[in-house]
């Protein structure tokens, strides 16, 4: 896949949390190729940063689940760049574990992470943000699993949901200046989709079931923050850009064509 934004983020500061692998990498490669500033953050810094060209991200340690490192890590960007333009709340994710006999300490730091922890993200930009004449936009990148069930990572749909609800909020009690949106990925292909489907083969067939016979790639998602981020998404706001490629197809549809006529 190929970066298409044609956007110029020349002079943006642009923050990426949990950049440094998967959807996240795409994201920040997607910006530098717009040549924005770009700061990613994660709790270890990477053998090898995302980079576009010669055009490198810059890397700050923090754990977004930890209020003091948040507040160091905007502190920093304050500090050190005087501007914040973009944030992509991209930090999350879970392994999989059945709902009926995970620890209620499991469930905590799922929805903690990927609900709890943007908010708090989303609150330290904000208020960076409201503070500029151009104010900002904030990016929460969602999942389909917030639209339909997700056995084996039910806490983690749980907290997608959530937010949904969040950025609609979140939109209202900061507009004017400060726009907030989401992007709901469906299946995407990352360097770990072997742990989820296993071979080749079960990556073509879960591709197979996929209206543009596909799964998605980081870089899809890269382009829908840039665009969303950008002037021509001026009047978006509270909204939630879903990224699944028309879908996945029914199970009943196969059940009932595996049926004998």
């Amino acid at each position: 896949m190929e970066l298409h934004s044609g956007l110029d983020y020349s002079g943006k500061v642009v923050l990426v949390t949990g950049g440094t692998k998967g959807i996240g990498a795409g994201i920040v490669s997607g910006f530098l190729a717009a040549s924005a500033r770009v700061i990613v953050c994660a709790r270890r810094e990477p053998e090898q940063m995302p980079a576009f060209g010669a055009r490198q991200a810059t890397f700050i340690a923090a754990d977004v689940r930890d209020p003091d490192s948040l507040q160091r890590l905007f502190s920093a960007i304050e500090r050190d760049f005087g501007r914040l333009d973009v944030v992509v709340n991209n930090a999350g994710g879970s392994p999989a574990a059945e709902a009926a006999t995970a620890s209620p300490r499991f469930h905590d730091s799922i929805i903690g992470l990927n609900l709890i922890a943007p908010l708090n993200v989303a609150q330290h930009a904000n208020r960076l943000m409201q503070a500029q004449t151009q104010g900002g936009c904030i990016v929460f990148i969602g999942s389909i699993s917030a639209l339909r069930a997700s056995p084996g990572t039910a806490a983690y749909g749980a907290a997608k949901a959530g937010v949904l609800a969040l950025v609609q909020s979140l939109a209202v009690e900061w507009g004017p200046k400060v726009r907030v949106v989401t992007v709901s990925p469906g299946l995407v292909l990352t360097e770990q989709a072997h742990l989820h489907y296993g071979s080749d083969a079960g990556i073509a067939a879960v591709a197979a079931g996929i209206p543009a016979a596909r799964m998605g790639a980081p870089d899809d998602i890269a382009n829908a923050c840039l665009y969303l981020a950008s002037p021509l998404a001026s009047y978006a706001s509270g909204c939630n850009l879903l990224l699944h490629g028309g879908g996945e197809r029914p199970a009943f549809l196969g059940a009932a064509q595996a049926l004998p006529t």
